[in-house]
């Protein structure tokens, strides 16, 4: 009698697995962010310590707008910690990072999600255009954020 009503659409199992692992990824990614933001030293620093905000509340929006379309197609998000320490992220620094080495670091750690969104986007979209339209938004947004980032390392 007040059973929830079944969503129209629900994931296979395949699909679940490809959110999850964009989920883990980008999850990740706002972690890592953060724990450059918190020890960036060195020229540069308040330009990037406000840029690293910017992408950890891209990753934070991204993990929850995937979460949410997860339980919207009936596949169950896993956030957990244990989950979360298999992305495809690299391990960020443990203390202090040079501001020229935290660019390089961040930019290869938006590099590798923009990596696992591009690599699951055509099963994704053939399976659920609705969720592949999340991937794209996230992939065109955290690319954009690893040019703006890559930019301050360049040199002729």
């Amino acid at each position: 009698k007040n059973a929830p009503v079944t969503p129209a659409f629900t994931a296979s199992a395949e699909l679940a697995a490809d959110l999850q692992r964009a989920l883990v990824d980008i999850t990740a990614l706002s972690l890592v962010g953060k724990q450059v933001h918190w020890n960036v030293v060195g020229p540069n620093f308040r330009d990037l310590h406000l840029n690293l905000d910017e992408v950890v509340d891209i990753a934070r929006e991204g993990s929850d707008e995937l979460a949410e379309r997860m339980r919207a197609i009936n596949a169950y998000p896993d956030g957990r910690p244990a989950v979360a320490e298999q992305p495809s992220v690299p391990e960020a620094p443990e203390a202090g990072v040079i501001t020229a080495d935290a660019v390089d670091y961040i930019v290869s750690a938006i590099n590798a999600v923009t990596t696992t969104l591009r690599e699951i986007h055509g099963a994704v979209d053939e399976a659920d255009p609705s969720s592949s339209g999340i991937l794209e938004d996230y992939t065109q947004r955290l690319e954009q954020q690893s040019w703006f980032l890559s930019a301050q390392n360049y040199s002729a």
